[in-house]
């Protein structure tokens, strides 16, 4: 696992991991609701790309079941359809 983000105990105690995934999950359905904005062509795919990318990125996150393990908050995201 990288290092870094959060170091002590307290920080973990106060965060709400259901809470957490539910606001990746509604990310996801922000990026997916939003409409495209008047862009011309390249500026058009890149923004499509970047929104799909955002919204893969959010819903799987969102979806992760999760635990603590040895102090760490492990998030585990399934792969298989």
């Amino acid at each position: 696992m990288r290092g870094g983000g959060m170091t002590g105990g307290d920080e973990v105690a106060q965060l709400d991991v259901d809470e957490f995934l539910l606001r990746f999950r509604e990310r996801a359905e922000a990026v997916r609701a939003r409409g495209i904005p008047p862009l011309e062509a390249e500026a058009r795919r890149a923004f499509v790309a970047q929104a799909e990318n955002d919204y893969l990125d959010y819903s799987l996150v969102g979806n992760a079941a999760w635990a603590v393990e040895d102090g760490y908050l492990v998030l585990r995201i399934e792969l298989a359809d």
